[in-house]
């Protein structure tokens, strides 16, 4: 009987994102650098071509199986040793070569990166459909007014396009910084034990080129025994960077959806959808709020991220327990948070006559800046109009009365305006400014971005 006792076994992520962390895509990589470390001393001329062919032949999970690997590693203890012994048992003669001039890391890092590289390549994919969703979104919504909010509270109109056009280019700024972070992160190493590079001989440094390159990876300048840890706290920073965009959409997503709100809010399937064992009539919002939880925990691996980087001298042992969860865990997650974003959007109701009544139901307060800047184009100062529109607010507010009906029996407002022009004042979609513009601008170089890529 299998023991499942992590959730990501059972219940959160996609397999093909987890077959990159699991043991056998670590095994599967590693075997990977071994080859291309032989390949690279054939190249030099170090190891015959018909060693390099044994070595190709076998450094595949079919002839050097994970599972020999672990019964071998119960006895040695020692990860690498018992990859490198289980692949000379079939290597015969050409084993000599395995291995030649490496050290642990050189193969543990190396592959690291090879596993960062091919889960960046599914991360981004997930964000460029991401965003192509929230574009379609935004186009769709460009002109629907709502209520903006401040502090909780009713400020003045937005539209719920510009809102959505807020969290697109957000998205557009993490591919950007996910692009430009490719090189630093998806880099390996093969400089030896401490750095130096003398194992590897006279051509050390030609031969960590020769085999990071034939991996498609990044070549470092200067490393200890292993990889720049700065590498591995951008990349998380950018994935903690993009679950808290992603929780900030399903936030207030889940926040319109409140039953006072109820301006926007995620698809339910009224046919076999249940939202509580209890109240039959309750639609929640539990994607977004998976999603969310899902997002903070993401975040969570930051902290240790961070400590790992603290290793003693040319290094020591206390990072790799802990990169085990940081970078599989945080990675896989983020690819779930990405996927159900995009499903809440794709399937997001939105409620443009709810929209309406919740701005009617200010009566006309959210217009109180409108009025104030007319004034002050119509010569009164901007303390004098500030102090006439707060004051007919508190009265507003006080009486339960329409801030339009106040203004319109305000001396120097109805000096200066008549009821035609107090008309098109209190009309929100007249003070909704270049919102469009925006979203225009934010669709087209998110979806230029995409395209691109």
């Amino acid at each position: 009987m299998s023991i499942l006792a992590c959730p990501l076994d059972y219940r959160y992520g996609c397999d093909d994102f987890k077959i990159i962390w699991s043991e056998e895509g670590r095994h599967s990589r590693q075997l990977e650098v071994e080859r291309a470390l032989i390949w690279a001393h054939w190249q030099l001329g170090r190891v015959s071509e018909s060693d390099y062919r044994v070595i190709e032949s076998i450094a595949v999970p079919e002839k050097t199986t994970k599972e020999r690997v672990s019964e071998i590693e119960a006895e040695t203890r020692h990860d690498i040793m018992a990859l490198t012994k289980a692949m000379a048992e079939s290597a015969g003669e050409a084993g000599w070569c395995i291995h030649l001039g490496a050290t642990s890391n050189d193969i543990v890092d190396t592959a690291v990166a090879l596993q960062l590289r091919d889960s960046i390549t599914i991360l981004r994919q997930q964000l460029c459909n991401l965003m192509t969703v929230t574009a379609n979104l935004a186009q769709r919504e460009r002109d629907t007014v709502m209520l903006g909010r401040t502090h909780g509270q009713a400020a003045v109109p937005i539209t719920f396009g510009l809102k959505v056009a807020v969290w697109l280019d957000e998205l557009r700024r993490h591919l950007i910084r996910l692009d430009e972070a490719i090189p630093r992160i998806c880099v390996g190493k093969f400089l030896g034990a401490v750095g130096t590079g003398a194992a590897q001989g006279k051509d050390a440094r030609k031969l960590q080129q020769m085999i990071l390159e034939h991996l498609g990876l990044g070549v470092p300048l200067a490393t200890t025994q292993v990889v720049g840890r700065d590498r591995y706290i951008e990349y998380m920073g950018w994935l903690c960077n993009v679950s808290a965009t992603c929780e900030k959409v399903l936030q207030e997503v889940r926040n319109l959806q409140r039953s006072e709100i109820a301006e926007a809010g995620e698809g339910f399937d009224v046919k076999k959808q249940v939202g509580s064992s209890t109240m039959a009539h309750k639609k929640n919002p539990i994607k977004s709020e998976n999603a969310c939880g899902l997002a903070r925990v993401v975040r969570s691996f930051m902290m240790p991220t961070w400590e790992n980087a603290l290793l003693w001298h040319e290094r020591d042992l206390a990072n790799s327990s802990a990169e085990r969860f940081t970078l599989s865990h945080a990675s896989i997650l983020l690819e779930d948070v990405l996927v159900k974003t995009a499903d809440v959007l794709t399937n997001l109701w939105v409620d443009g006559d709810r929209m309406q009544k919740n701005i009617s139901d200010q009566k006309g307060l959210l217009m109180a800046e409108k009025v104030m800047l007319e004034l002050v184009d119509k010569g009164v100062s901007r303390d004098e109009a500030h102090e006439i529109l707060r004051n007919a607010s508190m009265k507003a507010i006080a009486e339960g009365s329409e801030l339009q009906d106040i203004c319109a029996n305000d001396d120097v407002v109805a000096s200066r305006f008549s009821q035609e022009e107090l008309d098109f004042m209190f009309d929100p979609k007249n003070h909704i400014g270049v919102s469009g513009e925006l979203v225009d601008e934010a669709v087209e170089l998110a979806r230029s971005m995409v395209h691109d890529s």
